[in-house]
């Protein structure tokens, strides 16, 4: 009897910790590349719902203004930002409605991009992407146009569409892409490890 209570009262033996340790780290092992991508997937996906919002905020303001608007990048506090304004502008200036990036996104705009299927994506769209890579614009009217200096002019049929990445240590690269389309309306997509693309919203 005395024996037995004794045993109960040692502890755990070093084979018992260092199995608990094993399999402690195991999990670790499976559970934090995971957990991280899906954090770099909530960022990212934050940037584009804060882009698409910003880009809706444009067209609203061109028909309430009578006047065209356009999407700028810039820099704000030493952190990218991207701002309504004049693309005739001499960059952000206090008052301009943006939104702010995270420096570890890059977004690409028009139809040269290193995202995943990214041809077959734009054939896809069934419509033509602004080869020139020009900020997204908008009229008057709300619809897509190329803003210039004292003018936007509409190019039928055409859109645009920014990609987006954020870089990950381990696992695959999630991309997103914002598309303005030639009526005007704004989608997200989103592009799963095997590469096909599906809109969000």
């Amino acid at each position: 009897m005395d024996s037995k209570i004794q045993k109960k009262t040692l502890g755990f033996t070093l084979l018992e910790v260092m199995i608990v340790l094993a399999v402690t780290m195991i999990l670790g092992a499976i559970a934090v590349p995971k957990m991280m991508a899906t954090i770099n997937d909530m960022r990212l996906r934050y940037v584009a719902t804060n882009l698409s919002g910003l880009l809706q905020s444009a067209r609203i303001l061109s028909v309430r203004r009578n006047t065209f608007y356009s999407i700028l990048p810039g820099v704000q506090a030493g952190a990218p930002i991207y701002y309504i304004d004049k693309p005739t502008a001499l960059g952000y200036a206090a008052g301009d409605q943006l939104v702010a990036i995270d420096p570890a996104v890059t977004i690409t705009q028009g139809p040269v991009t290193a995202a995943p299927n990214a041809a077959a994506f734009i054939a896809g769209l069934n419509f033509a992407v602004d080869p020139a890579a020009d900020a997204p614009s908008f009229s008057a009217r709300g619809l897509p146009c190329i803003g210039a200096a004292n003018a936007c002019p509409q190019v039928a049929g055409q859109g645009f569409v920014m990609f987006m990445s954020r870089a990950v240590n381990a696992g695959n690269t999630p991309w997103l892409a914002v598309v303005v389309n030639p009526s005007g309306h704004i989608q997200i997509w989103s592009c799963d490890p095997n590469g096909t693309w599906i809109q969000r919203d």
